[in-house]
């Protein structure tokens, strides 16, 4: 949660020196729930971009939910439609990550219940954390450096996660490309990254076993 607070804080000025309104900046964390495509999103609208690069800049950046609702899904396999749908609403980066970590620790623990506690605590404090951002709007010194809390609400879940060769393998090289391939049009380099970690470390556990 303290993570995602200057990440939030960050999404509502960025809202803000993109020339939008408190229920506008709002209405895109509610209906978009994304910080990293809302950053992107909100940096192309600042600079007057087609409409349609903001949209498919947000589509490509939230691919990788893709990636996690199918490693997710089998863990919620057993229940009705109708809930999955609304489970899926609140996947984000941290939920997915907590939620897995913990369905392996513990097999016993009620899923749905764990992984929407999850959701939607970080909804709630994204919400807020985002009204916050857009009344104090540029009044939050740049010193204070909130960018850098979002890199680091990230290494706070990917670094538990590198348990073994295999996910060590996949967030080194998949860090490493995404670093490489930054300069790809329409944020496409965190997609490549994205998808050389997963090839990794198929193949290192292929190579292991």
């Amino acid at each position: 949660m303290l993570g995602i607070v200057p990440f939030a804080l960050v999404a509502g000025i960025a809202a803000v020196d993109a020339g939008l309104g408190l229920a506008e900046a709002v209405g895109m964390s509610v209906i978009v729930f994304a910080g990293a495509s809302q950053l992107a999103a909100l940096d192309l609208l600042g600079s007057n971009a087609p409409l349609a690069v903001v949209v498919g800049t947000a589509v490509v950046i939230n691919l990788r939910m893709v990636m996690y609702s199918a490693s997710i899904a089998p863990y919620f396999a057993d229940y009705g439609r109708r809930l999955r749908a609304g489970l899926a609403y609140v996947l984000t980066d941290q939920a997915y990550a907590l939620s897995v970590a913990e369905f392996d620790e513990n097999p016993e623990r009620s899923r749905w219940r764990y992984y929407l506690g999850a959701g939607a605590s970080l909804w709630a404090v994204w919400q807020v954390g985002t009204v916050v951002g857009v009344v104090v709007g540029t009044g939050v010194p740049d010193a204070w450096g909130l960018t850098f809390a979002v890199p680091l609400v990230f290494l706070a879940l990917l670094v538990p996660a590198m348990k073994d060769r295999p996910t060590t393998a996949a967030g080194v090289s998949a860090g490493a490309v995404a670093v490489v391939a930054a300069g790809l049009p329409l944020n496409l380099g965190l997609l490549v990254g994205a998808t050389t970690g997963i090839a990794v470390g198929l193949l290192t556990e292929v190579v292991g076993a």
